[in-house]
């Protein structure tokens, strides 16, 4: 599954995990997500962005490694979790690094690849409006803080390059 907002295909594997996940009714998710940010802003290691983004460094690539651009396409592992625990998401359960482009992603994500080397593997704590905000995705409730660890594999050229 890609990370993209519209796309039609992440719509529908979303759809068709939510009847196997537990849902978290959406006046609770919200809430429940500002003030875990809240606490996790102050965990030791933690780093939060002008954006409310928050991230915490597991491993570290070179440090003169490129960072990806807007038109570059990454290739990543990843596992994506809601605050309960419930895994949305995993390309390490599939055993396949995936790849797309930076643009179209979720903003917590463009942001955080921007910021990344390869190497370089990082617990992201995502707020909702920089995930999928009030709307939700299939098994992700509205307002849903998300929690990933992101591994950034390569870089390479994006398709329009």
């Amino acid at each position: 599954m890609k990370l993209y907002r519209s796309a039609p295909l992440v719509v529908a594997c979303l759809l068709s995990l939510s009847a196997c996940a537990k849902a978290q009714p959406a006046a609770d998710a919200a809430p429940a997500g500002k003030a875990f940010l809240a606490q996790n802003a102050h965990a030791d290691g933690v780093h939060v962005t002008p954006s409310g983004l928050q991230y915490k460094v597991i491993k570290s690539g070179p440090a003169d490694g490129p960072h990806p651009t807007l038109t570059d396409e990454v290739k990543v592992n990843y596992e994506g979790k809601l605050l309960d625990g419930t895994i949305f998401d995993s390309s390490y359960q599939r055993g396949t690094p995936a790849v797309f482009g930076l643009t179209g992603l979720i903003a917590g994500w463009t942001e955080a690849l921007q910021l990344m080397r390869p190497g370089d593997e990082w617990l992201l704590t995502v707020p909702a409006e920089l995930a999928y905000g009030d709307d939700g995705a299939g098994p992700i409730p509205p307002g849903s803080v998300l929690q990933f660890r992101l591994e950034l594999v390569s870089i390479g050229p994006g398709a329009g390059s």
